[in-house]
């Protein structure tokens, strides 16, 4: 169970540090005062309100089952890339992060920025490819693109099977939100999770990728406004006398490993090798399904550039708000976790502490729109998987009277806001039982096998005309067993005594706790599996690798 822990708020006034760091020398449970809950109910309700909004305005704009899937050719590249980057962040972004800066001091910030930096060199890598098959298959999945790519079912009922490893990143999400509920707003987790819930069921059952990428253009102009002004609290080491130096001194007389570079007793940020696999891993999220669909909703292939520009630069900026982590481990102590609580509350407890109530209701409201962009796309890529990969592409061809399109289009659109549904009743059910976990572990431990799967035959398949079926297979199945080996600590010690490989083999037994690690050994499993087995197997050939791979 999540134990509420933190200092109770004393006033409506912003609480000085030296006194909030030792109000009457003991920790209190963090509870949402009247004021607080007020306030909090009243941004949540112009929230739900503007998204509702949002909705039914997209709901108008969803004409067949494409529309909703993927919201083609639609937005501009200003107002995708606040979405895109809305997407690309997330609960763990504004939560998770934020609780390993509260934690681990300054070595968060390389997973915080270094995270953002492998999803854009990856999506730079592939994004002209995506568009292309996009504009001449009409796809409107990832699997659905890997299948058309390696002219394979077999291709695209793997990747779709391995989606469903998203659940795990959207349980993520709705932790996220279940906490800033239950923090800023006094609501048991439970009902937390099932509001976090129903706000995204309603507005993407009606609306789809349309209602996803609006609400999101707009939930990521929020969040940058709210990464900016956690930055400037940062470094202005807001309520802390001597500003930021002291907010440093502070940090290293609490614990001298806190204003390290690497932290030695942080498994996952305690090496130069830690910070590369934060990287490598997550050089395929932004290809991930809820992630990749945003490419197909930009209007003109000429937009491109200033589309990326714009996405790598917001994208830079919200990490920032693991700022927040570290600044609240000045102010607060070591409280949050000290008495057995979650550092998962790092950001909701320092904005209670230090700001007036209504602000802190406010910045809450902003982080809560960091939870639901993530997780809106999520229940829309993971819908697809049921409508559009299992559905549309391998039940209707085996039928015996082939459905009209009309009929088939229908059907899909059904079967979308059916299985949106379903997936964030599953997501609620995972949240909870995975409640204790840190929010961003959570999601990385969801998407490495993900990743892992994907990575050798996307950007095999999309940079190298020599990629093949079997190929793409090989890479699929070597990423997800060496990443699920690792993770799950099957190696055992004996099996490489005093052998050639004893040292590699305890290195690999190391890296279990390590998400990262694992993934990114997955990965680059993956990518080695890919060139092995498609320079041992015939080469594809004809029209079909030049509608991918052509410079038009």
């Amino acid at each position: 169970m999540l134990i509420e822990i933190g200092l109770a708020r004393l006033s409506q006034e912003p609480a000085k540090a030296a006194d909030f760091h030792r109000i009457e020398g003991e920790i209190k449970v963090l509870e949402a005062d009247a004021s607080l809950r007020a306030w909090g109910w009243f941004f949540l309700a112009l929230y739900i309100g503007a998204m509702l909004v949002f909705g039914v305005f997209a709901m108008r704009k969803v004409r067949n089952s494409d529309d909703f899937a993927t919201a083609r050719n639609s937005y501009g590249p200003l107002f995708l890339a606040f979405a895109l980057t809305a997407t690309t962040a997330s609960g763990g972004t504004f939560l998770g992060i934020p609780a390993i800066g509260y934690t681990s001091g300054f070595s968060a910030l390389w997973y915080a920025f270094v995270y953002p930096l492998g999803t854009y060199v990856g999506l730079l890598i592939c994004f002209r490819g995506i568009r292309r098959a996009g504009s001449s298959f009409g796809t409107r999945s990832m699997p659905e693109y890997l299948g058309e790519r390696y002219d394979s079912e077999a291709v695209r009922l793997l990747a779709s099977i391995f989606s469903i490893l998203l659940l795990f990143y959207l349980a993520g999400q709705l932790l996220a939100g279940g906490v800033m509920f239950n923090k800023m707003m006094g609501v048991e987790l439970l009902p937390a999770l099932l509001v976090t819930a129903l706000i995204i069921m309603f507005y993407i059952v009606i609306g789809g990728a349309h209602a996803d990428i609006l609400t999101d253009g707009v939930q990521g102009a929020l969040m940058l406004l709210l990464s900016l002004a956690v930055t400037a609290m940062f470094i202005g080491g807001f309520t802390l006398e001597g500003g930021f130096s002291g907010m440093v001194q502070t940090l290293k007389s609490d614990d001298p490993h806190l204003v390290e570079v690497l932290h030695p007793n942080n498994p996952i940020l305690n090496s130069w090798w830690d910070v590369f696999a934060i990287f490598m891993m997550h050089t395929p999220l932004g290809l991930l399904p809820h992630v990749a669909n945003k490419l197909w909703a930009l209007k003109s292939d000429r937009e491109q550039k200033r589309f990326i520009v714009f996405a790598f630069t917001f994208g830079m900026i919200l990490p920032a708000i693991t700022f927040g982590g570290i600044l609240a481990r000045a102010i607060i102590g070591d409280d949050l976790v000290s008495g057995g609580g979650s550092a998962n509350d790092a950001i909701p407890a320092l904005f209670v502490a230090v700001l007036p109530t209504w602000v802190a209701a406010l910045v809450g409201a902003g982080v809560l729109a960091a939870v639901m962009s993530t997780a809106d796309g999520l229940v829309v890529s993971t819908s697809q998987i049921f409508a559009n990969d299992i559905y549309r592409l391998s039940i209707v061809p085996r039928l015996k009277n082939t459905p009209s399109e009309e009929t088939i289009d229908r059907v899909s659109l059904r079967i979308s806001r059916i299985a949106s549904a379903l997936v964030i009743a599953g997501a609620i059910w995972l949240a909870w039982e995975s409640q204790t976990m840190n929010v961003a572990l959570l999601i990385a431990a969801g998407i490495g096998g993900m990743t892992s799967a994907i990575t050798g035959p996307m950007f095999a398949g999309i940079l190298w005309r020599g990629t093949t079926k079997a190929g793409a297979l090989a890479g699929f199945l070597v990423g997800a067993l060496v990443f699920i080996i690792t993770k799950a600590n099957w190696l055992r010690p004996s099996w490489f005594e005093d052998s050639a490989f004893e040292t590699v083999g305890l290195w690999l037994i190391s890296q279990a706790p390590n998400p990262f690690a694992c993934g990114a050994i997955g990965s680059l499993s993956s990518i080695v599996a890919v060139i092995i087995v498609s320079l041992a197997t015939k080469r594809m050939q004809g029209e079909h690798l030049s509608r991918f791979f052509s410079q038009n």
